[in-house]
């Protein structure tokens, strides 16, 4: 399933049918249990490896949900990456289920590629007032930024486009997020050692 137009420049597509038929700068290759999927340079991919059913999927030009930085450069590098290119990251739709300790666990109901696009102007003015907003000296301390997309997908539901067999469970959304890690290598970094610079911003819907 393919949920498209919530946004301009957003989709979201169940994870299988995202690997039997990949978008415009993916390509998928099997061996035996495992996916491997590549990307053109046009895609900014935040997925971790990760075992799905019985299938392996491995995102062979992903960044990882958490990117580190250590330079200035790295930085620059980055934000002028998720201005512009189309944004992919792996979302899981839940619900929660009592384990055998009695702990609440959430329970996957269906996995999602989360694809966005960082260069649509309305996303591209939230995302430069979220870093600038965030990061207040790059050069001069460690920090973590959290991007928050839960908003956006909570806005399936509203919009009528998750499917009523899984919406009658209530679901809630797990991972909707990626993290941005910039490591200073100041001395004295007190701020990032007290946990005073993790911080978050969430992506709003737009209504087209």
């Amino acid at each position: 399933m393919i949920l498209t137009q919530l946004l301009t420049g957003i989709s979201v597509t169940e994870l299988g049918q995202f690997l039997k038929n990949p978008p415009e700068g993916f390509t998928v290759k099997k061996f035996g249990s495992e996916y491997r999927v590549q990307s053109d340079d046009q895609c900014l991919v935040f997925i971790d490896d990760l075992h799905s059913g019985n299938r392996n999927v491995v995102f062979l030009n992903s960044l990882g949900r958490k990117f580190k930085m250590h330079n200035l450069w790295e930085y620059t590098s980055m934000r002028k990456s998720l201005l512009s290119k189309r944004i992919y990251v792996l979302v899981s739709l839940c619900v929660p289920q009592a384990s055998k300790k009695g702990a609440t666990e959430p329970r996957v109901l269906r996995e999602y590629v989360f694809s966005i696009n960082g260069g649509d102007p309305m996303t591209k003015w939230q995302m430069e007032r979220g870093l600038d907003w965030t990061i207040s000296s790059v050069a001069g301390e460690s920090y973590r930024v959290e991007i928050d997309l839960s908003e956006i997908l909570n806005s399936l539901a509203a919009e009528g486009l998750v499917d009523e067999d899984l919406m009658k469970y209530n679901p809630t959304w797990k991972d909707a997020s990626f993290t941005l890690k910039y490591y200073s290598d100041a001395l004295f970094d007190f701020p990032h050692w007290f946990g005073f610079s993790k911080k978050s911003f969430k992506l709003r819907p737009i209504n087209t």
